[in-house]
């Protein structure tokens, strides 16, 4: 009975926080107060009434969470959702300032509070270290609420929240190192030394932890179609099962196998999630957030002890003075020096003032100190950090939106502004042209209908107005031509991701689209010459390639080299045909954005010029691998109309169920087929390309006189051989092993003298290279570059040799190319 009783309270406590917290939403959203302080402050009120009137909310203020329950349950929550919503390709431009505040500068600031604490307080310097530890962990929620609010630039939320989320995981790391430390009683050298090692283990073995989970629930995701339950669960299990096989069966930081998993789930990993499901699964982990922040923090001001905070008041002065100290030394003095990195760009100096003063400290700090094991100042750390919190939420996080004002960082980007305008354009044009139909009907009344008429008339001259104002005083032609550009990346990207969802698009591809995309409009916001900007350049992985070189050399990994190779002439192809579609239909928009989108016509043309270019270099390349590779373009055209049949069989099934004419059961079993049958048909096909090697080899003139026999004995000793477009085949210098025959592709031949690449000669399909080195036994004389994707038929020197004893005239044949190719290079 008594059991029961106490899950009541607990359950109807929780219930009661929840409702408390939707109303104190409310009131945050209509006061502009950041919710999480209002919360805060509503606990400690809630307190206070539990104190005057018994009864009232006694229930409610008596309630516990433990710190295993926050670390355990809350905490893997908010991380997981942190990371996952966060742009992973914002946080790897600012990795450097954000891993450099996340660990050094947690280090420093640790340093600094425990310096300051321990000699201006009688807390020993070992343990004043560990209350550095503690605080030094920021929590920016109610700073970026107040982000979102104002419109300040992702790249600033994109630092603090990313701040953050790094330096939880190292401030539970230490604090746990240091903790053995004190619970030794003694701090050594030798301590200090196995304590780094320990830190870089438990860091870095929770990130790999939280990656290889997320991989294999991005497989996961990728067999499911369409079943929010299914993906859903995925998720959440991925969040809590990363963060507990982090900690409990390696003994590392859960939290960094959380925000890895996270990052890679949210970043790439997303386009695994079914489209029909991302909007449900990002409200769902809105939600858990949501219930995790507002539970927390209501629990923080329900037991604010004010008496104990009284008692330490002197000891909370130093700690809130060595926050502030500690605070300024990690990001004005780390912050510059990580923009001076390579490959970094240096931080505004008012976004590292707020990120400064927007270092608040919140859940984490506090489930640290909860969980602490007794010793002899236990207590009094809890009270320290409950103020070190308190102070931060109400001093700083009060005064955020003053700061942020000041600097002026509220105002949003010219093209958001425009955006805005625009949008209030085209809403009222479209309102103006739906109340005729009203009129018209004879249902209305035209008064009613004229008098509408006559405001949406204002609102468009009002906004037309303010368009022409912005233009004339913050645009010219160049930066109406940035952002009309960004108009046509975004519709751009829109049809990718429509492209994905329908199983047009394999992830890879996607991801180089998109990726490239995101380059050029950063390229374009940091005010890139537009002249520069080439989107069809196709981005090339030099790891990819010095790895393809490597597998080359090695002979049992032939048929897995040549797979690669396959795939990615197969992802080139793809990557093409989608920025075809992309262009046609920019191409078709811009159209409509002189009068719609209030662009001026010589600047839509402009725009239109490059547009055109981009859409015949893609139609060039599509074409030449049509030639190039049929079998692979035909494959790959009837795989697409397959699907676009299975869609509409799709579509046809949703329209007869909605309608009632055929029962939910039924078509759940046709979608089940259908879905099925259309995962079979998602990416590409690569065993197109694989073409039977006899008869494409049978075309190569130098072996159109042999007989079968001794044509089928050559043909088993030679290595088909594919290489992508503008790939190396040989290069000049290296050793010769061989000679190749060109049976599909054009290659071309250059050579390097005196600091210059002079092109030689042409080949294409029929032709053959490569002999020279081998007769004369000597490095190779000229580099060989596929212009094209390219078939090749490699013969190695043995067998060269003995085909030219065996047959006299290919021996001829050899010999009379090579003396003229010769001729040719000298």
């Amino acid at each position: 009975m008594t059991h029961t009783s106490l899950v009541d309270e607990m359950v109807g406590g929780v219930v009661a926080l929840l409702l408390i917290a939707a109303g104190v939403r409310v009131f945050a959203r209509r006061t502009g107060l950041p919710f999480s302080i209002t919360l805060v402050l509503t606990g400690m009120a809630l307190t206070w009434v539990a104190g005057q009137y018994p009864y009232t909310a006694t229930a409610v203020a008596a309630l516990h969470v433990s710190p295993e329950m926050i670390l355990y349950v809350f905490l893997p929550t908010l991380v997981f959702e942190a990371s996952f919503n966060l742009d992973w390709r914002l946080l790897r431009a600012d990795l450097w300032p954000v891993l450099l505040l996340a660990v050094p500068g947690l280090l420093l600031s640790t340093l600094v509070i425990g310096l300051v604490v321990s000699a201006a307080t009688s807390i020993p310097f070992t343990q004043a270290l560990l209350l550095g530890a503690i605080l030094s962990a920021t929590d920016p929620v109610a700073v970026i609420a107040l982000f979102k609010q104002l419109g300040v630039s992702r790249r600033l939320s994109t630092l603090v929240e990313g701040e953050s989320l790094f330096n939880d995981a190292t401030a539970i790391v230490l604090s746990r190192i240091l903790v053995g430390i004190i619970a030794a009683g003694s701090f050594t050298l030798d301590q200090a030394m196995w304590g780094m090692v320990d830190f870089v283990w438990i860091f870095m073995g929770g990130a790999l932890i939280g990656w290889a989970l997320a991989a294999v629930a991005r497989m996961a995701l990728g067999a499911v179609e369409s079943d929010s339950v299914i993906e859903i669960t995925l998720t959440t299990t991925l969040a809590y099962l990363s963060f507990l096989v982090a900690e409990e069966a390696f003994h590392v930081s859960g939290v960094m196998a959380t925000v890895a998993a996270g990052l890679s789930l949210g970043g790439r990993g997303r386009m695994s999630i079914s489209p029909s499901v991302r909007k449900y699964l990002d409200s769902f982990w809105e939600y858990l957030a949501f219930v995790a922040n507002a539970l927390i923090f209501l629990l923080v001001g329900l037991h604010v002890n004010i008496g104990s905070l009284i008692e330490a008041f002197n000891e909370l002065v130093w700690v809130a003075l060595a926050m502030l100290l500690s605070r300024i030394l990690t990001v004005f003095g780390l912050v510059p020096l990580a923009g001076k990195l390579p490959g970094s760009e240096p931080v505004d100096i008012r976004y590292q003032s707020v990120m400064y003063w927007g270092g608040l400290r919140g859940a984490i700090a506090l489930a640290i100190a909860l969980s602490l094991p007794h010793f002899e100042r236990s207590d009094l750390f809890v009270t320290l950090v409950t103020g070190a919190v308190l102070f931060t939420l109400l001093v700083q996080g009060l005064t955020m939106d003053w700061l942020v004002r000041m600097l002026g960082l509220d105002k949003p980007p010219l093209g958001d502004r425009f955006a805005r305008i625009e949008a209030g354009l085209i809403a009222a044009q479209r309102a103006s042209r739906r109340i005729p139909e009203l009129s018209n009907s004879g249902l209305f009344s035209r008064a009613i209908a004229w008098r509408l008429q006559e405001e949406c008339a204002k609102e468009t001259d009002e906004f037309r107005e303010a368009l022409e104002q912005l233009r004339s005083a913050e645009m010219d032609n160049q930066q109406e031509k940035r952002l009309l550009l960004l108009f046509g990346f975004a519709e751009e990207k829109s049809l990718y991701i429509d492209l994905l969802g329908r199983g047009h698009l394999s992830e890879a591809a996607f991801n180089e689209l998109t990726l490239t995309l995101d380059l050029q409009m950063d390229g374009i916001r940091n005010r890139q010459d537009i002249s520069k900007i080439d989107y069809h350049h196709l981005l090339r992985r030099q790891w990819a390639k010095r790895l393809v070189s490597f597998m080359d050399r090695i002979a049992f990994l032939a048929p897995v080299t040549r797979l690669f190779h396959l795939a990615r002439i197969a992802h080139d192809y793809e990557v093409a045909w989608a920025r075809m579609q992309g262009s046609s239909l920019v191409l078709e928009e811009l159209g409509e954005y002189t009068t719609l989108h209030s662009f001026s016509e010589g600047v839509v043309q402009d725009v239109r010029a490059m547009y055109e270019r981009w859409r015949v270099s893609t139609e060039k390349r599509l074409d030449e691998q049509a030639e190039q590779i049929p079998e692979f373009v035909n494959a790959m055209q009837e795989r697409l109309g397959r699907r676009m049949s299975l869609l509409a069989k799709i579509e046809a099934v949703r329209e007869q169920e909605k309608r009632g004419a055929l029962p939910r059961g039924v078509a759940e079993d046709v979608f089940h087929d259908l879905y099925h049958s259309l995962r079979g048909l998602r990416g590409i096909e690569v065993a197109a390309l694989d073409v039977a090697p006899l008869d494409l080899l049978r075309k190569v003139p130098f072996f159109q006189g042999m007989a079968q026999p001794e044509f089928a004995i050559l043909a088993a000793r030679m290595q088909s051989r594919v290489f992508a477009e503008r790939e190396e085949i040989i290069r000049q210098g290296d050793l010769a092993s061989s000679m190749f025959f060109i049976v599909r592709g054009v290659v071309r031949v250059s050579r390097a003298e005196e600091g210059k690449t002079k092109s030689l000669a042409t080949l294409m399909a029929g032709d053959f290279f490569g002999e020279m080195a081998l007769l004369s036994d000597s490095p190779r004389v000229a580099t060989v570059w596929a212009v094209t994707p390219c078939n090749l038929y490699e013969l190695n020197r043995q067998d060269l040799f003995n085909v030219m004893d065996t047959y006299p005239e290919i021996r001829a044949i050899i010999q009379r190319a090579a003396a003229i190719r010769l001729k040719g290079t000298s």
